[in-house]
């Protein structure tokens, strides 16, 4: 009969199987979360000194986001891709060695004679404008020892910057390692942290639908029902999802139907992942309270059904009035939450701040809901300033700033502050959003993102050259030009960007050289000082 995958395949019309666990960049789903979570590591991969790390339960798709992060390296990125930590201090630093292409002696070597030889390749890549990273996956794993070298890596630098940028991927574990009082040192040098959480369950149905689109499949096979079930049964987490599916197609295909039903999802569960059905101890202890609960409530509404539903009546029409009354109030007005209601809102994601961040300089966003990240943003001529700091320095930044908050739990949500009151007992957020200081600081944990162009240059800017110069005049020429080149590499000067400044340079009778300098420097400083930068506002 053949492979029974191979002919549930050819059964639904499926161009390949939908649901492996083998980790597949073309099906890649990139949820908000995903996003976000993307977005911290390039912020590891584009901004050297540090450590960022990026934990998640098994399953929710971190090395799946690795391997994203590998399709978006700039060419002047070296990395080190460290899968299997568990190695010892020696070991790691000879992988790191032989990932990155260093030749060392094979029979005599030790961990300062290994050091050495990977900071003289380090400082070599700087002094050519390349940089390193070194992508440590399943890091839950490494022994303390390894923690500690690591660390020390660190420490090599130069006067102005680190040398290797060190990315840590781990299940939950590496966050309760990191809090060891003897790693506190690692865990301060942390510029970046991220847990990745499961699918809600609207995400749990865009990635079953994605898949099945990916592979030419129709999205209605999986009834509304049987996604929730998924969804209950998964707990949310993609690798789950994917086994559960898998197996239900494969039913489906064994009872000769083509609609995937809730009774078909839970025969799959049986078999795929074992679950018991014996009742727990714990369950026989609720159904009891609830028998109890139910007889309670049946003499309640034997004696008094007519008040209750007086009540009933009366705090229906009150919510009603109210919300005619909130629907009348424009949005501004509308909004009379506290501000853990506020932020708690799932939409205020780290894409979305930053798009508004973006429309805030005047810079479009990409068409169709495009992923705006800082790389992305970098293209703009903008760029992303990550750090933490306290509340008086933030109040003292000239530009809008994006403010990192934690609720219960590990999730993280985003709001960008865009001004705050002239007594500063009040801040203010996008879409007018007022709140008090004392109730932000709460949840606000310290950290926050600001989007602003470099320092205006100061030195000649030669085609082919790297450095945050060539961000700057990206952000002058888009906003001279009012257009965005797609660029994989926004800080290097290529040859479209020498073209739109030889361009430049005609239109206002300079030599057309392509070299910013003491000529052309002047007029592109010029119409830097013309440009209306957003800042914070200072509100009454």
């Amino acid at each position: 009969m053949g492979n029974p995958d191979s002919v549930y395949t050819h059964y639904f019309h499926f161009s390949e199987l939908p649901f492996s666990i083998a980790t597949d960049p073309h099906f890649i789903y990139m949820s908000p979360r995903h996003q976000e979570g993307l977005a911290h590591l390039l912020y590891g991969i584009n901004f050297g000194g540090g450590f960022v790390a990026l934990t998640g339960e098994v399953g929710t798709g971190k090395t799946t986001l690795c391997h994203c992060l590998l399709q978006q390296i700039p060419d002047n990125i070296e990395i080190a891709l460290i899968l299997n930590p568990k190695l010892n201090a020696l070991e790691l630093l000879a992988t790191i060695c032989d990932e990155l292409g260093i030749g060392y002696d094979q029979n005599q070597h030790s961990l300062k004679k290994l050091i050495d030889v990977l900071n003289r390749h380090l400082l070599s890549g700087h002094a050519n404008g390349r940089r390193t990273v070194l992508l440590i996956d399943e890091a839950q794993n490494l022994s303390m020892e390894v923690l500690e070298q690591i660390r020390l890596l660190t420490n090599l630098e130069t006067n102005k910057t680190k040398l290797l940028q060190i990315i840590l991927v781990g299940q939950p574990e590496l966050k309760e390692s990191l809090k060891r009082r003897d790693l506190r040192q690692l865990n301060q040098r942390i510029t970046a942290r991220y847990h990745l959480l499961p699918l809600s369950l609207n995400e749990t149905r865009a990635y079953i639908h994605h898949r099945l689109t990916v592979c030419n499949g129709r999205p209605e096979i999986f009834k509304e029902s049987a996604i929730r079930k998924i969804y209950k049964l998964s707990s949310g987490i993609p690798r789950m999802i994917n086994i559960l599916c898998d197996r239900a197609l494969l039913g489906a295909y064994s009872s000769h139907t083509y609609l995937i039903t809730p009774a078909i999802v839970s025969a799959a569960a049986d078999e795929a992942l074992a679950f018991s059905r014996q009742k727990s101890p714990y369950l026989n202890a609720l159904l009891s309270v609830l028998f109890f609960a139910c007889i309670g409530a049946g003499v309640y509404f034997l004696n008094g059904p007519k008040a209750s539903h007086q009540r009933s009546v009366n705090q229906t029409q009150a919510e009603i009035n109210q919300t005619r009354q909130a629907e009348s109030k424009p949005p501004s007005l509308a909004k009379t939450e506290t501000f853990q209601d506020w932020i708690g809102n799932p939409d205020y994601s780290l894409q979305a701040v930053l798009t508004g961040a973006l429309k805030l300089w005047g810079q479009p966003v990409p068409p169709d809901n495009g992923r705006v990240n800082c790389h992305y943003i970098e293209t703009t001529g903008l760029r992303c300033v990550f750090g933490k700091a306290n509340w008086k320095d933030i109040l003292a930044v000239h530009h809008p700033v994006i403010l990192e908050f934690s609720l219960e739990g590990d999730e993280k949500f985003y709001a960008l502050l865009t001004g705050f009151g002239r007594n500063q007992t009040m801040v203010h957020f996008k879409d007018h959003a007022i709140f008090p200081v004392a109730d932000v600081l709460k949840y606000w944990n310290g950290y926050y993102l600001i989007v602003e162009p470099p320092l205006l240059a100061a030195n000649m800017i030669r085609p082919h050259q790297t450095s945050d110069d060539v961000l700057w005049l990206r952000y002058l020429l888009n906003s001279i030009d009012r257009k965005i080149d797609a660029v994989e590499q926004p800080r290097f000067y290529d040859d479209r960007l020498a073209a739109r400044v030889i361009a430049f340079q005609r239109r206002h009778h300079l030599p057309e050289d392509a070299k910013v300098g003491d000529k052309t420097l002047p007029y592109l400083k010029n119409r830097a000082r013309t440009l209306d930068f957003p800042r914070l506002e200072v509100i009454d």
